[in-house]
């Protein structure tokens, strides 16, 4: 369970990461200048579990993927947006962030939410309803699962998969 963090439509991969900042390489460093424009205050208050709201298109812009990995770093659980940029999408499935496509009209900033994975929903405790998400196929569910291609491969070639 974590605190729902809401934007709007079209988060560029600039405001999540601003350009000055793609010189450092490690992911800590990174989270700490997230949103650092919009949202000066989501680096120092945003927990894990926590979790990013927003509407349509999140992650557009640039195919950086120091956008996913500076969002995973702050130790959020997912992304959860109407719809996102196809490379940002695939860019957070890499590196094992979740990201989750739904109706995010019924979630306001700060609000408590909880992600059933299995059912499918994602429970509003604040309102006290759940909102259906499409799940991702197995084999994306378990990119995911495992924190990314990288760990999916190894997983593979160590037979566990």
């Amino acid at each position: 369970m974590g605190r729902a963090w809401k934007f709007g439509d079209n988060v560029d991969t600039d405001v999540i990461i601003q350009g000055k900042y793609l010189v450092i390489n490690d992911p800590k460093e990174l989270a700490k200048h997230v949103f650092e424009n919009v949202r000066p205050e989501f680096a120092k208050e945003v927990k894990k579990g926590d979790f990013v709201v927003a509407g349509e298109n999140f992650g557009c812009g640039s195919s950086r993927e120091h956008a996913p990995l500076a969002l995973k770093a702050t130790g959020i659980e997912a992304v959860i947006a109407k719809s996102f940029a196809r490379i940002f999408f695939r860019n957070s499935v890499n590196i094992g962030l979740r990201v989750i496509e739904c109706d995010t009209s019924k979630i306001d900033d700060g609000d408590e939410l909880e992600i059933d994975y299995e059912k499918g929903v994602i429970i509003n405790k604040t309102k006290g309803i759940e909102i259906p998400f499409k799940k991702p196929p197995e084999f994306v569910e378990e990119i995911m699962r495992r924190g990314g291609l990288v760990n999916f491969a190894r997983a593979i070639l160590r037979g566990e998969l």
